[in-house]
């Protein structure tokens, strides 16, 4: 039977749209390659500060764990990134955010959280915005919290001297001003993102949620180059005059990171404490010493001194003048603070508090450099998809290979337009350095860095603020010359706030709750974040217009587990057993308080021993509400 001539133009119509429209769709990006592909970046100019790696990577590990870098002698940089580089504790762990919740009738309505402090999260807490359909973005919401879950630091205090040898700092406690506060009484104060994992973020071109632990490292800071102030002192041979200099260190984001939360008063310091200051206190102790130290630890077991606590070291100074020149720590002048100004004490002068040695002014650039170079050494690239994409054709599940072929899908799944490349990321150096800045939809905005609707835009601008000096965190914004034309030779408007930095997906089972403000329990969660498109489908900059809902999940439970089947094949078992290099000696973290309700001064810190392990691991640490 012949057909008529109408219906043939309509079927070859028909045919051509879909060719048209198959055309339209990106081509599909090959696999992620294995992160063993990716070679570490290193500063060029590394050798002009380190004499010796090795000794520069004993030093950030013991720096690293050290709990006497806190004002408190008990927080170290370890204690928010203890479980797979993350922070895994649930009990006072809530930051309010930037809006409180006002309650009528409350004394003091803007010091109210939507969960109190010292609140013990559990499992239906979560999420933080419970929609009436998980998979509607425009369904009512049965409950919308502001808060963070984040990392619990020090308690509100003034900083006034330290003592040498003594590990907690001399300071003058004040009244928390930001409500973390149980009866009047002050209890630790909590940092307003969720942490990252410090694991593989050597791959990172700038740190921080923000970005703004800078790619340049200036020695004393995390500012990099926005800050033109930043000096250290560097001393001239054979008389020991001090001068000083401006450093840039590129590649070295991480030196960039250590040493804000050092001096942060939400994280690890008193207000007012610097870095000349956490030196004077260190310099002369033992490392670790009131932390045991595995005797088969990868990096410190030689110097074990187990059973007993501490290093066979005599002190920080030693570490220091075993790792870097000379030039950076000898010198017998001293170097006199006043405000912001530092300048060399004349000989004749007599010294006074203010007065620092070279190595205790230069400590930054120690602290900063040795724990990069300890952190860098903290790479997980032999998870069964590393070893998939490197022959081993059984690594990983059937699921799991369904699952990477969705995330990679231009028409599915399309999760690799922002985890890119092997580091999953489009924050990593090798992205950023080949092209800092992405277009969209005629919007211009930096490279690894999204709006994704996890929360109002007004809640967070992150990307969108200002630096210390003025100057805005984006890097496009905060250079216009690079901009790209979009129509008619015009520059494309850029969007920045609200952009958090894309973070690296390899072990993310491990690093529960999820995304910046940690008010997502589970993978399941996150994937049906995605699904609806976002939470807030209506802001005016969303990752350059409204993120459109990935639909792929919704089709069936089958590809929902193909998919998480993919990000579960990025867990590193050495990370999970904490094996060599994510080894580490005893901590004691705290984790919350005890209270009783007939008196106040029956609130208890408690703590929690993390025990020390060596390179050979140990049990796997409890994951976050697990």
């Amino acid at each position: 039977m012949l057909l008529p001539v109408s219906y043939l133009v309509n079927i070859i119509f028909f045919i051509f749209l879909i060719l048209s429209t198959n055309a339209l769709v990106a081509e599909d990006p090959p696999r992620p390659p294995s992160l063993k592909t990716v070679t570490v970046s290193e500063p060029d100019n590394l050798a002009e500060f380190i004499i010796d790696k090795h000794r520069a990577i004993e030093l950030g590990k013991a720096l690293f764990w050290e709990m006497r870098v806190g004002s408190d002698g008990i927080t170290a940089c370890g204690t928010c990134h203890f479980n797979a580089g993350a922070d895994s504790r649930s009990k006072n762990q809530i930051n309010p955010g930037s809006n409180q919740i006002t309650i009528t009738g409350s004394p003091d309505p803007d010091l109210i959280f939507d969960f109190p402090p010292n609140h013990q999260l559990t499992k239906n807490d979560f999420p933080f915005r419970k929609l009436s359909n998980p998979l509607d973005r425009n369904s009512y919401p049965d409950f919308d919290s502001n808060d963070i879950v984040s990392s619990q630091g020090v308690n509100a205090a003034q900083f006034l001297y330290v003592k040498k040898g003594k590990a907690r700092d001399i300071v003058s406690p004040k009244l928390d001003q930001d409500g973390f506060l149980i009866d009047n009484e002050n209890v630790r104060r909590v940092a307003s993102r969720h942490a990252p994992s410090i694991i593989n973020a050597v791959f990172n071109f700038r740190n921080l949620n923000n970005g703004s632990a800078q790619n340049e490292f200036n020695g004393v800071n995390k500012w990099g180059d926005r800050d033109p102030t930043a000096k250290v002192f560097k001393a001239k041979f054979p008389f020991g005059k001090l001068e000083p200099i401006s450093i840039r260190i590129k590649h070295s984001s991480l030196a960039s990171l250590a040493v804000g939360p050092t001096v942060s008063d939400r994280e690890m310091s008193a207000t007012g404490r610097t870095f000349p200051d956490i030196g004077r206190k260190l310099l002369s102790m033992r490392p670790l010493e009131l932390q045991r130290v595995h005797p088969q630890d990868s990096v410190l077991g030689q110097y074990s001194r187990w059973p007993k606590a501490g290093l066979d070291i005599r002190s920080y100074q030693a570490m220091i003048k075993a790792a870097f020149h000379p030039q950076w720590w000898s010198s017998n002048k001293k170097i006199r603070v006043s405000g912001k100004k530092s300048s060399v004490v004349p000989d004749e002068n007599q010294s006074h508090n203010d007065d620092y040695d070279l190595m205790e002014y230069n400590f930054s650039l120690y602290f900063g450099l040795a724990i990069q170079a300890y952190l860098a050494t903290l790479i997980a690239d032999d998870t069964p998809y590393d070893r998939f994409m490197m022959g081993e054709t059984h690594a990983i599940s059937e699921a799991a290979i369904r699952g990477v072929d969705l995330f990679r899908s231009q028409t599915r799944g399309r999760c690799i337009n922002c985890h890119e490349g092997a580091e999953l990321t489009g924050a990593s150096i090798t992205r950023i350095s080949t092209s800092p800045i992405r277009v969209r939809d005629e919007q211009a905005f930096d490279r690894g860095f999204n709006n994704i609707g996890v929360r109002p835009t007004t809640d967070d601008i992150s990307l969108g603020g200002l630096d210390p000096f003025g100057k805005p965190l984006s890097y496009t914004r905060k250079n216009p010359t690079t901009i790209p034309n979009c129509t008619n030779n015009l520059p494309c408007p850029v969007v920045a706030d609200g952009f958090i930095k894309v973070p690296g997906l390899r072990n993310v089972e491990l690093t529960a709750p999820y995304f910046h403000n940690g008010g997502t329990l589970t993978l399941q969660g996150v994937l049906d974040f995605y699904s609806r498109g976002g939470d807030y489908p209506n802001l005016e900059q969303l990752d350059g217009s409204t993120i459109v809902p990935l639909n792929i999940l919704m089709n069936t439970e089958v590809e929902k587990a193909d998919l998480e089947a993919f990000l579960r094949s990025l867990t590193d078992e050495r990370v999970h057993y904490r094996k060599a290099p994510f080894d580490h000696p005893q901590l004691f973290i705290p984790v919350g308080y005890k209270t009783d309700s007939n008196s106040v001064e029956n609130i208890k810190e408690i703590f929690l021993e993390i025990e020390a392990v060596g390179r050979e691991g140990g049990k796997p640490l409890k994951q976050f509400l697990r």
